[in-house]
């Protein structure tokens, strides 16, 4: 009688083959692969990735419980044997991740791909030879590509990102025979949608919604061009959300690409972007993946919310809707669960908002992936945003020409100039919350948190209104919501806040105030300023001044050369203004800034394919920072359920809401005073209610006393 080798078993006592499982996970993984030529490749690593099943050690570990089995080396030995190196590593990683490559004299005991390898050389794996009896695994020529060691790495990635996927996706199959919560759909019929939505805007009722309208024809004439990268530069107000959107589903149905990904620098962007998507496109075609969103599939009925939950594993939707932090991170990732996602990038449009927003220390990692996706995996990019960074010679280094897809004449146009800037040189606080004051409504954005604390309480009580991360996210959506309500209804509204109000949250004030920063900072927070353009120009002043407290080290740069750009052109948002900005802040960065060493990493011949070592460089938050949840409103009772030792994802996804982050030194002075209860990740409950302000959420500073820790 033949031996049977089992992959999986079942609750209720189905059985799962090594041989049924590998050939399914096969045939996912070169469906998956086949998006970037690679289907030969993914087959293989398909086939190979359990081989080391076919052992009985392994089996008495999924039969009797036994101790756990390293099954992945001998799958990355085969492959190996057949000269595949890339499949060998995916397959090494399956389940522990992408390690550093190493060297071939490292010890069965290291964690580096060598080390797998070496488990077999020498014995350290039980025998598994049973394989040959069932699988013959494909003899494939040398791949031809990648040509650089950075290109492996990132076809790797992506291979291994078709190995997870496929493997979770068959063994869920399994475990959950008949299970329909996966799979979005395709973009069939979302143009569609989109142009039913568009129709009622012609003929357009007025001069700006004429040349908005004008725009959006642009876009849609535009996506009917080959994949490729490239830019939409669109004035704030000239409707770039539309805009954007149009092209990707016109774009995507001339390419027969699969999906849209969306990708925002802040949640606050996101959430107010994804609910126009899905009000446009319905609700079962948006994918919202980010911290801030909830799925809770607990004893969850609800077919939409269990796929919606799913989805977010692998972006199999439509339109996904994520954040910068998320696309790029993964894209650098080591670990399988948030690798997996990456192959459904291939053959995608993917719209970076907000692209001057990258940031500086990691922009040529950034940049390189980018034309990593455009050039290899059949991806159209698109780089959207009013105040439009120079990249073009960096994305030429890689390979890369972008196209403007707004005509050039739309940035000079005047039906967009809304405002009018005003030097006001240096102000004291006092000063400048008397001019606040002598505004019936007035936006002011300052540079730090403390100074945004200061400036609101020397405001009229009245219509003020403070905003900063300091105050927790359910805290600033219902603040802002107060805010809209008293613009329109023409009260009393004085705000001061922190730059979170400049990324893309959507508020309309008559005159706005703003401390000296970079020109990018400046542009966005002139784009709240008569937004709809019910007010003349000439009477909408975006005031900038120079604030009395230190310019933040990490902002210094930026505002210096804001202030000599200011001084240099007389309309600081002309397309000339704005290029020579972003000139000299990448000019006076340099590469090595643009970097943190992540890319000569990569490069560097005497390190095979350090996986893991990029995977901790690459983090675009690095502030050392920790998160303290507050009991503000329903947050109490989310408070009272961590302190009461209640763990799980779900409780803390909910305290996403309530969270705040805060610096260490800061967190330390709260340590102090005994007004948190530490929790065992570092992060902590704010156990005195009173310090909590309902106005402004955490103070800058909290004095003396103990902590209660657990």
């Amino acid at each position: 009688m033949k031996k049977e080798y089992l992959a999986h078993t079942s609750e209720d006592g189905r059985k799962q083959t090594v041989l049924a499982h590998l050939e399914g996970t096969a045939a996912l993984c070169e469906e998956f692969a086949s998006a970037f030529g690679a289907g030969p490749e993914g087959r293989l690593a398909g086939l190979a990735h359990d081989l080391g099943k076919y052992t009985d050690a392994f089996q008495r570990r999924l039969l009797e419980n036994g101790p756990r089995v390293d099954h992945a080396s001998a799958g990355a030995f085969e492959c190996l044997r057949l000269g595949q190196v890339y499949a060998s590593i995916a397959a090494a990683g399956h389940h522990v991740g992408l390690a550093d490559g190493g060297t071939d004299g490292d010890s069965p005991d290291d964690k580096t791909y060598w080390a797998h390898i070496n488990r077999v050389h020498k014995g350290k794996v039980q025998n598994y030879d049973f394989w040959h009896t069932e699988i013959t695994l494909p003899q494939l020529p040398p791949s031809e590509m990648p040509q650089s060691q950075a290109e492996a790495m990132f076809f790797t990635r992506m291979l291994y990102s078709c190995l997870v996927d496929a493997d979770f996706l068959d063994t869920e199959a399994f475990m959950e025979p008949g299970s329909s919560n996966r799979g979005g759909g395709s973009l069939e019929g979302l143009l569609e949608k989109l142009e039913a939505y568009i129709s009622g805007w012609f003929p357009p009722k007025n001069a700006l919604n004429a040349k908005r309208c004008e725009l959006l024809r642009s876009c849609l004439k535009a996506g009917e061009t080959q994949p490729g990268l490239f830019t939409l530069t669109i004035p704030t107000g000239g409707g770039k959300t539309a805009a954007s959107l149009a092209f990707a589903l016109k774009h995507a149905k001339a390419n027969n690409l699969r999906r849209i990904i969306y990708v925002a620098p802040y949640t606050s962007i996101i959430e107010q972007n994804a609910q126009k998507f899905r009000e446009i496109l319905g609700e079962d075609a948006v994918l919202e993946h980010h911290s801030a969103v909830q799925y809770d599939t607990e004893d969850c009925a609800d077919q939409r919310t269990i796929r919606l939950a799913k989805a977010t594993e692998n972006w199999d939707m439509p339109v996904v809707v994520t954040t910068a932090v998320q696309f790029f991170e993964s894209l650098y990732a080591s670990r399988s669960s948030r690798c997996r996602k990456l192959h459904n990038l291939a053959d995608s449009v993917v719209i970076l908002d907000e692209a001057q927003m990258l940031p500086v220390p990691y922009l040529r990692p950034c940049v390189y992936a980018i034309a990593q996706l455009v050039r290899r995996y059949g991806v159209s990019a698109v780089l959207c945003t009013a105040t439009q960074p120079a990249l073009g010679p960096i994305f030429e280094e890689f390979g890369c020409i972008c196209k403007e897809l707004c005509p050039p004449e739309t940035m000079r146009d005047e039906i967009f100039r809304r405002t009018v800037y005003h030097r006001e040189g240096a102000l004291s606080w006092e000063d400048l919350a008397g001019k606040l004051n002598a505004c019936q409504q007035v936006l002011c954005v300052v540079n730090t948190r403390k100074s945004a604390q200061t400036v609101y309480g020397l405001l009229e009580e009245e219509g003020r209104f403070h905003l900063s991360t300091l105050m927790c996210p359910a805290h600033r959506r219902a603040a802002l919501e107060v805010i809209r309500k008293r613009l329109k209804e023409g009260l009393p509204c004085r705000v001061v806040s922190t730059s979170l109000i400049e990324a893309g949250v959507d508020v309309d004030f008559p005159a706005v105030f703003r401390e000296e920063a970079g020109l990018d900072s400046i542009l966005q927070a002139a784009g709240r300023c008569n937004r709809e353009g019910k007010n003349p120009a000439e009477e909408s002043i975006v005031t900038v001044f120079e604030g009395e407290s230190p310019v933040p080290q990490a902002i210094r740069l930026n505002k210096d050369l804001g202030r000599q750009t200011l001084e240099r052109f007389e309309k600081p948002d002309s397309p000339e203004a704005i290029a020579y900005y972003f000139g000299q802040l990448l000019e006076m960065t340099g590469k090595d800034s643009q970097d943190r060493g992540i890319l000569p990493l990569m490069e560097d011949m005497d390190r095979l394919m350090p996986f893991r070592t990029v995977s901790e460089r690459f983090k675009l938050i690095e502030d050392a920072s920790r998160t303290v949840y507050v009991p503000w409103k329903d947050g109490a009772e989310v408070t009272d359920r961590l302190q009461k030792g209640e763990r799980s994802r779900k409780l803390f996804r909910e305290a996403g809401l309530y969270g705040v982050t805060v610096y260490e030194n800061h967190f330390q002075d709260m340590d102090r005073s005994g007004a948190l209860y530490i929790l065992e990740d570092g992060s902590a409950v704010l156990t005195d209610p009173q310090i909590y302000s309902e106005e402004t959420g955490l103070p800058t500073t909290v004095e003396g006393g103990l902590a209660l820790m657990i």
